[in-house]
C-alpha cells in the first residue's frame, strides 16, 4: 500500500464530498449541519485555488484516501501571512499515516509560500486532532466556549498556532 500525495484535480471532488459528508453527518470535525454537495465544493476548492492557496490529495492505488488545504485565516490584508488549515481523512483509513504526510506536505508549501503561521481550529472534543497537531509542534492558544451547537450539545472551539519561521 502507497500513499502517494498530489495536487487536487476535478474529478476529485466527489470522493472528497463523500470524506466531508461523512465528518459533517457523523463527527464534529466540521460545524455544518447538511451535507455539502458537489457543486459547493467545487466552488469552495476553486475560489481556494484562484487566490492561490494549495489543495492536496492523498491516494491509494489511484483511490482518494485523505485530503488537506490552507486558506486565509481572517480576511484583513494584515492577516495575509496567516492561514487555517484542514487535514481529512477517509474514515476506513484512520491509522495509516496519511494525515500526516498531508500535513507535512502543508507545512512545506506553507513555508515555500514563506507565510508564517498555520491556525488549527479544533472542536475540543476532539482529542484525537488536537494529539496528532501536538505531533508538528501546534500550540494550543486558546478554548473559545461555546461557539457551536450541534447533535444537541454546545461545543467548543481550541484554536492550535504553529509557527512556521
Amino acid at each position: 500500500m502507497e500513499i502517494s500525495i498530489r495536487p487536487y484535480q476535478a474529478e476529485d471532488a466527489q470522493p472528497i464530498v463523500d470524506i466531508i459528508n461523512y465528518n459533517i453527518l457523523h463527527s464534529t470535525a466540521l460545524y455544518d449541519y447538511h451535507p455539502r454537495t458537489l457543486k459547493q465544493q467545487e466552488a469552495i476548492f476553486e475560489d481556494k485555488l484562484k487566490k492561490g492557496f494549495p489543495v492536496i490529495v492523498a491516494t491509494i492505488d489511484e483511490k482518494v484516501v485523505g485530503f488537506g488545504y490552507y486558506s486565509e485565516f481572517r480576511f484583513r490584508e494584515a492577516y495575509r501571512f496567516t492561514v487555517e488549515h484542514s487535514v481529512y481523512v477517509a474514515n476506513d483509513f484512520h491509522g495509516k499515516g496519511i494525515g500526516k504526510m498531508i500535513m507535512e506536505n502543508l507545512i512545506h508549501l506553507a513555508k515555500k509560500q514563506n507565510l508564517h503561521t498555520m491556525i488549527a481550529v479544533i472542536d475540543s472534543e476532539n482529542q484525537s486532532s488536537v494529539t496528532f497537531h501536538e505531533q508538528f509542534g501546534f500550540k494550543t492558544v486558546a478554548v473559545l466556549k461555546e461557539t457551536g451547537f450541534k447533535f444537541d450539545r454546545w461545543l467548543h472551539s481550541q484554536i492550535m498556532q504553529l509557527m512556521l519561521e
